[in-house]
């Protein structure tokens, strides 16, 4: 009795992992974008011989057809899918196991007056400075110290492109975690290289040494007046402080300016790059690589949405006639074979049941890409008829998920790495969750469209007199965005734009 409980239980162990792992499967085929399952598709198709191409006449595309969206239909109703959701149970069973380290940011709006905590996602395919710095260091002669040291540098740099650490500490950091022993002497003098690459600033340990480094190589590369750096290099040294309060009367009088020199020092320094680091990312970010659409979204003429899923070159896949044929002989006379050819047997069997498996894991990838972007089209769809971004929803990656029965772990899933080509142009499907601002009166607004209407703002603002963040305020309020001060400020921060005394132009 004791032993066959303990059968059944290994029983169950051996049913629970090999569940397991068709989880794993599905999660992993699930998280790929188009190119990446292609590759992974075909080295299958390579490693299974129980796993081939189907070429019948039936295609994907012809077994799926679209989904279409026009004005008159009832965009919350999901029951056509009710039968495909309880074989999904299972995959967001696992996937709520697996942790949310990869978890697209949840920012609640529910009672927030001041958030401002989530950033919008750039656009297009990005390169960040630290590849591109990388690229740089190849190109000089380092020693294998040197080059460590490097490494480490760049990958302490924050997002500005600045370094925050002292050399002291990153002395001590390289010691007792990479076990190279350098003093800061040597690491200064590696770090004169780092601020050498491009762009100008980058590597510096604060604003004032940022913008001192941009002078020195307007100096170097020439082209500007010998008088005219010389004093902006005394501005930042001898009147830093007076410089960052915009005390611009004791700069004035301290290094004896005129009211002509004062403007042009002005219109200079404005052209100077505070966040070397986001410059890089900006202007040699975007769009560095191809990409390809996982959705197609087309918007007919009369507002009606539809969507297709971009198969690629990904083929239909089917379980090998012959190898399922030797499967049902040996179900049906394993008492009259041989041992070898039940072992023959067995490995085919193996080789089956991991085809079934993979093509089971494909399809429901393809069933649960449908029934994500089925619903983001649905609350987004303003947006898809007429492209306009300040006409996107507030909508987060819990909406998405109760509307469609899936947990926020696969949502954040198919959201990451994805893309969808629309009348209006590629965008990442991250792009179309945008976070609310909550106001006093408890109205909730997208914090797109906030930014959208702020940006408008500054680009009209008269450039001889531009806004502080207090105006900003007031006339935003005006417009009917009744929010904070700081809030302005974050925002602000977001987009890029710099504050009002560095737009003066």
């Amino acid at each position: 009795m004791a032993q066959k409980l303990i059968q059944t239980q290994e029983q169950k162990l051996a049913q629970q992992m090999r569940l397991s792992q068709q989880q794993m499967l599905q999660v992993r085929l699930l998280e790929m974008p188009l190119t990446e399952l292609e590759e992974n598709i075909n080295a299958e198709l390579d490693d299974n011989p129980a796993l081939e191409k189907d070429d019948s006449d039936m295609t994907l595309a012809e077994n799926e057809g679209e989904n279409d969206f026009s004005d008159n239909e009832d965009n919350d109703d999901f029951d056509s899918m009710n039968e495909k959701e309880e074989r999904q149970d299972a995959l967001d069973a696992a996937l709520e196991n697996i942790g949310s380290d990869d978890a697209m940011p949840q920012t609640p709006y529910a009672n927030n007056h001041d958030n401002a905590d989530y950033e919008e996602t750039v656009y297009g395919d990005t390169t960040s400075f630290y590849d591109k710095l990388k690229e740089q260091m190849d190109m000089l002669t380092l020693t294998d110290k040197e080059h460590a040291v490097m490494e480490y540098l760049i990958g302490s740099l924050d997002d500005d492109g600045l370094l925050r650490k002292d050399l002291g500490s990153i002395s001590d950091e390289l010691a007792i975690y990479h076990n190279i022993d350098v003093s800061e002497t040597e690491i200064e003098k590696v770090l004169t290289m780092l601020q050498s690459m491009d762009p100008a600033g980058i590597g510096a340990r604060s604003l004032q040494e940022c913008l001192l480094l941009q002078v020195k190589r307007m100096r170097r590369e020439g082209g500007h007046s010998p008088r005219l750096l010389e004093v902006m290099e005394r501005i930042f040294k001898e009147c830093f402080e007076a410089f960052t309060k915009k005390h611009w009367d004791k700069i004035k009088l301290q290094l004896g300016l005129s009211d002509t020199q004062v403007e042009t020092l002005q219109r200079e320094i404005r052209k100077l790059n505070p966040k070397p680091g986001a410059s890089l990312g900006e202007t040699e970010g975007r769009n560095m690589q191809q990409i390809t659409p996982d959705f197609i979204v087309d918007t007919a003429d009369d507002g009606t949405v539809s969507f297709s899923l971009n198969h690629g070159n990904i083929p239909d896949l089917k379980v090998s006639p012959s190898f399922t044929e030797m499967v049902d002989a040996y179900r049906n006379n394993k008492e009259g074979m041989s041992r070898q050819a039940k072992e023959a047997l067995l490995y085919a069997k193996e080789k089956v049941a991991k085809a079934q498996g993979f093509i089971e894991a494909v399809k429901q990838r393809r069933q649960t890409l449908t029934l994500t972007m089925q619903a983001i089209i649905a609350w987004q769809k303003k947006f898809f008829q007429d492209g306009d971004e300040s006409d996107l929803r507030p909508m987060i990656l819990k909406d998405i998920a109760d509307k469609t029965g899936l947990d926020i772990s696969t949502i954040s899933r198919v959201s990451n790495v994805k893309y969808a080509q629309t009348r209006w142009g590629t965008f990442p499907l991250r792009f179309f969750f945008t976070d609310a601002y909550t106001t006093g009166e408890g109205e909730e607004m997208s914090t797109r469209k906030i930014k959208i209407a702020l940006k408008t703002v500054i680009e009209k603002e008269d450039k001889s007199k531009p806004l502080s963040d207090e105006a900003l305020t007031k006339l935003m309020k005006e417009k009917g965005f009744p929010i904070a001060r700081r809030t302005i400020a974050k925002y602000r921060e977001q987009l890029n734009i710099p504050v009002a005394r560095l737009r003066r132009g």
